[in-house]
């Protein structure tokens, strides 16, 4: 198990997340950061790059849970916290099972592709798995959901005025 920790520890990690997510979005990637924490400790952190790695499985989630296996010598993370600033996806929601991360807190919930309940209920209501991963969340949701509200409405804006 990890260190006993509670609201404030999560919102400081939260808080790193959110500059690796406007790290994301300052590369031109839908903003999303994510930080793997053991003991207390950072041993993983990520940003969404599925553009500029050509990869569609370069999620934040996966870029920090590959740094931490990388960091660690091992995929298995158990007793560890990923805090990510986007509740995580069907994808990374496998992936965060497979490494037995046990805990998972996001920042904004994803109406469209949640799958810490907001549409899919993998995290950790699903007693089929082997793992069950405890979900935390919303945790700083308005910074994390501004964040990406102001990324789309940038974004739409750019197309709207190359039509012009």
């Amino acid at each position: 198990m990890g260190v006993a920790q509670g609201p404030a520890d999560d919102e400081h990690w939260m808080r790193h997340a959110l500059a690796l997510a406007k790290r994301a979005a300052e590369e031109g990637e839908v903003p999303v950061g994510a930080v793997l924490v053991l003991d207390n400790t950072l041993v993983g952190e990520g940003w969404n790059q599925p553009v500029a790695r050509h990869d569609p499985s370069a999620h934040a989630e996966i870029l920090a849970l590959r740094a931490a296996g990388t960091r660690l010598g091992n995929y298995r993370l158990p007793g560890s916290r990923l805090y990510v600033t986007l509740e995580p996806c069907v994808m990374c929601a496998g992936a965060i099972i497979h490494a037995r991360v046990e805990r998972v807190i996001f920042g904004a919930p994803d109406p469209k592709a949640g799958a810490c309940g907001s549409v899919f209920d993998l995290l950790p209501a699903d007693e089929r798995f082997n793992h069950a991963t405890q979900c935390r969340g919303p945790v700083l949701a308005h910074p994390c959901g501004e964040l990406l509200r102001d990324f789309f409405r940038n974004k739409r804006t750019r197309k709207a005025r190359s039509r012009d």
